[in-house]
């Protein structure tokens, strides 16, 4: 109940009643409200004019976007160096590696392969940075595909240059008979006088003179084929079959220092020099054959003389002189 209010009025002297005014109180009314919007639309006024007033939680958000950003940069960076990285050993592999070991290079289509089929990043689209986080995770799949392109390549270099080592250690590669111990290199591969006949005759190897009991070694890794007494014109002989379609025989020999079966290393000693079979005197009668076809041994020294031992060897063995055998 409100409280009744009362004036003084001099002129009756007494006290009346103050009576309210219904058109006051209504632009009192009206007044408040007026008064009520205008602060409100100068809030609102001050709001959308000062900065967004930002939570602690999405202060935190915001550094933590940044901070992704940033690492998605760097991830970025980190991959340019690895491409420039795999480009390199991609252009060794196939220029210098796969060229060496006579293997095809493999096709650029095949180490540039993409991804067909559906969206694989249909997940990541709808975000504020879904370019950036699907441009590095494309750039991530690919790249990871052509270091498994890669990876097996060099697995394949790997096996080949274990096949490679193992030929070069195979082929006849070095002289039967040490130059020290040689009296004279007495014939050579090619049309010579036949020490019996006097007739011009091919001579299908190397004659290389010696005393007898002077050490042969084997020229090559490989295992012993032959080492017997039933070729004609041989007489005591070795075959050593290297492998890769090489072959090398030591005939005339002394005696053996091998048997059948048996694996030999690149400068083992094998035999001795002796005269057997259609032998003029002691000497080592040496061949090389390839895919079972005589070929010429002066080819095979490379292992163990120098290119001045070569020349002089080379110019005795294209003498046409008379062979021993």
């Amino acid at each position: 109940m409100s409280k009744v209010k009362y004036y003084y009025d001099s002129d009756t002297q007494s006290y009346r009643k103050i009576e309210r005014r219904k058109g006051r109180r209504i632009g009192i009314v009206m007044l408040s409200i007026l008064g009520s919007f205008l602060a409100g639309f100068l809030l609102l006024v001050i709001y959308l004019n000062i900065p967004q007033i930002v939570t602690p939680k999405e202060k935190a958000l915001k550094r933590e976007l940044q901070n992704m950003e940033l690492q998605y940069g760097l991830l970025n960076k980190k991959m340019n160096q690895i491409q420039n990285v795999l480009a390199n050993i991609e252009d060794r592999d196939n220029n210098i590696y796969r060229v060496y070991f006579e293997a095809n290079p493999i096709p650029e289509e095949q180490r540039r392969a993409g991804f067909g089929g559906i969206n694989r990043y249909k997940d990541l689209e709808g975000f504020d940075n879904s370019k950036l986080i699907i441009e590095t995770s494309k750039r991530m799949d690919i790249l990871t595909k052509q270091l498994v392109v890669q990876s097996k390549s060099l697995d394949e270099i790997a096996e080949l240059a274990k096949e490679k080592e193992s030929l070069l250690a195979s082929v006849p590669a070095i002289q039967p008979v040490k130059n020290e111990d040689l009296s004279r290199i007495a014939s050579g591969y090619g049309w010579r006088t036949d020490p019996f006949t006097k007739v011009r005759k091919f001579h299908h190897g190397m004659d290389f003179s010696a005393p007898r009991g002077t050490p042969v070694y084997a020229t090559g890794n490989g295992r012993v084929e032959r080492a017997d007494n039933r070729a004609t014109g041989y007489g005591n002989h070795i075959r050593v079959d290297h492998g890769y379609g090489y072959t090398s025989l030591y005939a005339h020999l002394y005696k053996y220092n091998v048997r059948i079966g048996q694996r030999v290393q690149r400068g083992d000693i094998i035999g001795y020099v002796g005269s057997t079979g259609r032998s003029q005197g002691p000497h080592l009668h040496y061949e090389i054959f390839k895919d079972d076809q005589r070929i010429n041994p002066i080819n095979f020294y490379y292992g163990n003389l120098s290119p001045e031992e070569f020349d002089k060897v080379l110019e005795k063995a294209q003498q046409e002189n008379q062979s021993l055998d």
